[in-house]
């Protein structure tokens, strides 16, 4: 075992009431991201619609994936190297602040502003959640509790939706609800965290990868408007190539600082390990396809249903059994056996069938078979999430699990982002052309229904149009969402070939606490340790034992 961090303060003992209590902390964090997120979705429609946004939706995901994005790398190497309980607590604190901010928004500027910095906070919980997991559960334990987590996701899933179809539905409250309810929720959480949160903190006198982060910073954000420049204004617009180009010298000089870096942001040593490489190449791969789906569906429905934001969200809920059930049943699975390749390759597969299902929706479809859909969706989302992430972290070793984790998620919400941006400015872009078609072939009837333009456009207006006007923009609608899906299907087949690539590696069974030397696993450990004075009297996990081992021991 490896000395504590200090050198004198003793390990702190990991009992199952102490996981437990810092599970429930966790637990309170990641409630207030995943209802923020689901809470949103269904009230998207009203909100961009009573702030003049409906041409620039997108930029409401957008400007939230962007700013995760951007932070995950920052709280996985700052958590590796000073801890994470104080990080975590301020992730929760800018969440926070930010909701009060979006609720405010007087326009739909302020209301993207405020969406990002709620990014920062979002990214945060997310990364430490994740990592802090990893250094209080072995890698073979941590199946167990995949299931409470994929629990409070699909009651996010469920509930987000159906309160935020209440707010936006009651005209006493508002859409502005959706995120005055974040400020109880998030205090809670920043108080469960406050006393819960016991994890040891470190010292660190090497100097900040302060170049790294900002290049990488760079590098992220010209790709993601040049993703969503592109998308809008032509791919040989010249801002569009100049953010190509700005693209292309940021991730070259994000390399050569990293190689000179002495703590670099996202150690290019990861790069070496196959393993982790597959892992995060399946999860940028899905998160590229099957994000994009989620972000836009519960709009499809409002307008082409004629469904409130309240029933849109009940169609979420197949989504939520899907969820829990594969989830449920994988995690015991692993926990048994050990084994997780077989998930991600059935979980890659599902999704994929799925997007190709997606491209024959209509204006006509039945509501059965959407829920169909995403009760699909969410059988593939709960085999593989989690499982990328498990296999990503056992795959290094455990003074780089905050860091392996943070790269993991970060190159998915890379592809999450650039899903996004580019179905979302595909399918904005065919929906203004659709739109103004239909309006202008309807002009009487859209005037007599005080719709203006396709900017100003609500699901309560579509309803009251009356036809031919209400059918041509369903028609619209439809039309302008089905077929970007294809765009999706050649990366999902891509992450099904990498889901056959990847390499099952025995999974670990010491925590990472106790791997580092900052945790034992028993009151007895630590009274041994402390009457011989000496910190090898613990036994020593494998120096490799998050890592690869040799071939004959991996397990295909």
């Amino acid at each position: 075992m490896n000395p504590p961090p200090d050198g004198t303060a003793p390990p702190i003992v990991l009992t199952r009431r102490r996981i437990n209590v810092i599970f429930s902390a966790l637990l309170a964090g990641m409630l207030v991201a995943a209802l923020d997120q689901t809470i949103v979705s269904t009230s998207m429609p009203t909100i961009v619609g009573e702030l003049g946004g409906v041409s620039h939706m997108a930029w409401v995901t957008t400007a939230y994936l962007l700013a995760t994005t951007l932070v995950m790398p920052v709280y996985g190497k700052f958590g590796d190297l000073w801890g994470r309980r104080t990080l975590f607590l301020v992730a929760i604190g800018l969440f926070t602040v930010a909701s009060v901010g979006a609720a405010l928004a007087p326009d739909f500027g302020w209301f993207v502003f405020w969406r990002g910095v709620q990014g920062l906070g979002g990214g945060g919980l997310m990364i430490l959640s994740q990592a802090i997991i990893a250094d209080i559960v072995p890698a073979r334990e941590r199946a167990r509790y995949m299931g409470p987590i994929g629990a409070l996701f699909g009651l996010s899933a469920v509930a987000g939706p159906l309160v935020g179809g209440f707010f936006t539905d009651t005209a006493a409250l508002g859409w502005e609800w959706c995120f005055w309810i974040n400020v109880p929720v998030g205090v809670g959480a920043f108080l469960i965290g406050w006393i819960a949160l016991s994890l040891p903190r470190r010292r660190s006198t090497t100097p900040l990868d302060v170049a790294g982060i900002a290049a990488l910073s760079a590098t992220t954000t010209s790709l993601v408007l040049f993703t969503d420049l592109g998308g809008s204004d032509g791919w040989t617009d010249p801002w569009t190539l100049a953010l190509a180009a700005a693209f292309v010298v940021c991730a070259v000089v994000f390399v050569l600082v990293e190689r000179r870096a002495v703590e670099p942001i996202v150690p290019l040593t990861l790069f070496r390990n196959p393993t982790f490489v597959v892992a995060t190449a399946m999860g940028m791969a899905v998160g590229l396809g099957m994000f994009s789906a989620i972000a836009f569906m519960p709009t499809f429905l409002q307008m082409s249903s004629g469904l409130s934001a309240a029933g849109s969200g009940l169609l979420m809920l197949p989504m939520t059994a899907g969820i829990i059930l594969t989830i449920q049943s994988s995690a015991a699975v692993i926990l048994r056996t050990g084994r997780y390749k077989r998930f991600t390759v059935a979980g890659v597969a599902v999704i994929l069938a799925t997007m190709v299902w997606m491209t024959t929706l209509t204006g006509g479809t039945s509501l059965w078979v959407i829920g169909a859909m995403f009760f699909a969706l969410g059988c593939g989302l709960g085999l593989i999430m989690q499982n990328v992430v498990l296999a990503a972290q056992n795959a290094v070793p455990a003074t780089q699990i905050g860091t392996a984790t943070s790269t993991n998620n970060y190159f998915r919400e890379v592809g999450a982002t650039l899903g996004v941006a580019v179905f979302g400015t595909l399918f904005t872009s065919r929906l203004a052309e659709n739109l103004t078609g239909a309006l202008t072939a309807n002009a009487p009837q859209a005037a007599a229904a005080g719709i203006s333009s396709p900017d100003t456009l609500v699901p309560s207006a579509v309803d009251a149009a009356g036809e031919p006007l209400r059918t041509a923009i369903v028609d619209a609608y439809a039309g302008s969402l089905a077929p970007v899906f294809w765009y999706l299907v050649p990366v999902l087949a891509v992450a099904l070939l990498l889901s056959f690539l990847l390499r099952e590696i025995p999974l670990a069974e010491h925590a990472g606490m106790v791997a580092r030397g900052e945790a034992v696993e028993s009151e007895e450990e630590l009274a041994t340790l402390l009457r011989s004075g000496a910190q090898a009297a613990v036994p020593a996990p494998e120096p490799t034992l998050h890592g690869p081992r040799d071939d004959d021991q991996l397990r295909v």
